[in-house]
């Protein structure tokens, strides 16, 4: 399921996050209808979507379900107070700018509390034990590489089965540019062959 979802700024966090972990729980109750396995419940997305997928994650840990198999975060932002290095380092020139992200920020979150909420940084959460395994890919000229790897890690810490995967000379964005970039059709074959793993 491609999942669409409330935007910033006429819906502001937390309605997006709502929005993803409805989501999953819809196509849980509804998965004999939709012909779908219930044991074969993974999310993903890149980017944002990475991040809607790591908050839904976390938020059917902590309310007893769904159960989900696998989770696969595509340069997951997962950090909004964007404090890491790779924003300084790669903040300028490569695609998702410094300037970007603040104007996505003001967009999105309702004032600076937000982001140290959970439900908009999951690396802030306070619990990660007994979430799904999961495939983290980040992208070495990415502003959000660092906060990939922080996540990966702190799943890794959890006891959670995680694969981290950072593809050195690629940019934010790059896994939907496979005509034009060889590490794209790589990533995407990776991600792929990791979800069909899971679902196996």
């Amino acid at each position: 399921m491609a999942v669409d979802y409330r935007l910033g700024p006429e819906h502001k966090f937390p309605a997006a996050i709502e929005d993803a972990a409805a989501a999953v729980r819809w196509a849980a109750a509804n998965a004999r209808d939709l012909g779908a396995d219930l044991l074969r419940l993974a999310v993903g997305g890149d980017s944002a979507g990475g991040n809607l997928a790591a908050v839904a994650a976390l938020d059917a840990q902590g309310h007893g379900g769904p159960d989900i198999c696998f989770q696969l975060l595509i340069y997951p932002a997962t950090d909004m107070t964007a404090s890491f290095p790779s924003h300084a380092a790669f903040g300028a020139g490569y695609r998702l700018t410094r300037p970007l992200i603040a104007w996505s920020l003001v967009n999105y979150l309702r004032d600076g509390r937000d982001m140290l909420d959970p439900r908009a940084s999951p690396l802030f959460a306070d619990d990660f034990s007994g979430l799904p395994p999961a495939f983290i890919l980040t992208a070495g000229f990415d502003p959000l590489r660092d906060e990939g790897k922080a996540y990966a890690d702190k799943l890794a810490h959890a006891g959670v089965t995680v694969r981290y995967q950072c593809y050195e000379t690629m940019i934010h964005g790059f896994i939907g540019m496979t005509g034009v970039l060889d590490g794209a059709g790589n990533a995407l074959g990776d991600a792929a062959s990791a979800l069909s793993a899971a679902f196996k």
